[in-house]
């Protein structure tokens, strides 16, 4: 049975896949600790994963709050047209804003109408195309020694060779410096082992949206 006070501290983070899910547990712990213990996290393994969601998500009634983080991919107000149509389908009554924000979107919990409170977050910035991995470059100190090896690395591939699109490059040179680590691959220990910072400004608006979205 669910009662007014789980509702009331219960949250929900819905991601593209275990990857964006253990970024996401180890920047709270190491940005703002304690954060992650207020929601929980659900991998729905892609992009159409996460718009599936939306509905049930939305309209679970013992969720207080609930965000979806999604990547832009190749244009960004396209994928806020599909994730904010798909809140309109489940609740044509929740207020949407009319684009994203920078900072990352948060529409207020309506108990009138039966609607928890809602985050849209796109991967980067919420206004640039592109990904997870768009995020995490950001993340990589100026003066990393490895980074530029990784770039170069991955921009003597031959176009003939390579078996990545060409907007994909950037995720590509991420997982070559990824590769180099203590423990190779895993974006969320390298924000714990402190190979990725968590001081820039992006990083800070996106774990500030989290704290705002699970208060």
């Amino acid at each position: 049975m669910t009662t007014a006070n789980s509702r009331a501290t219960s949250g929900l983070l819905v991601v593209e896949g275990q990857t964006d899910e253990h970024l996401v547990l180890h920047l709270c712990m190491q940005a703002n600790p304690g954060l992650e213990k207020k929601f929980s996290r659900r991998d729905a393994k892609s992009v159409s994963g996460v718009l599936k969601a939306v509905r049930g998500s939305v309209n679970q009634p013992d969720l207080s709050s609930v965000g979806f983080m999604v990547d832009a991919d190749g244009d960004p107000l396209q994928r806020w047209r599909e994730v904010t149509s798909r809140i309109a389908d489940a609740n044509s009554e929740i207020l949407i804003p009319d684009a994203p924000d920078p900072g990352g979107v948060i529409i207020a919990e309506n108990p009138d109408i039966g609607s928890p409170r809602i985050g849209i977050w796109l991967m980067p910035d919420n206004t640039s195309a592109g990904e997870l991995e768009n995020f995490v470059v950001r993340m990589i100190s100026g003066t990393d020694p490895v980074w530029p090896l990784s770039q170069r690395y991955i921009g003597d591939i031959q176009p003939s060779d390579r078996k990545f699109q060409n907007e994909k490059i950037t995720k590509s040179q991420v997982h070559a410096w990824l590769a180099t680590r203590k423990y190779p691959g895993l974006m969320g220990i390298a924000v714990r082992e402190g190979d990725l910072a968590i001081d820039g400004e992006l990083c800070q608006k996106f774990v500030a949206w989290l704290a705002r979205l699970f208060a």
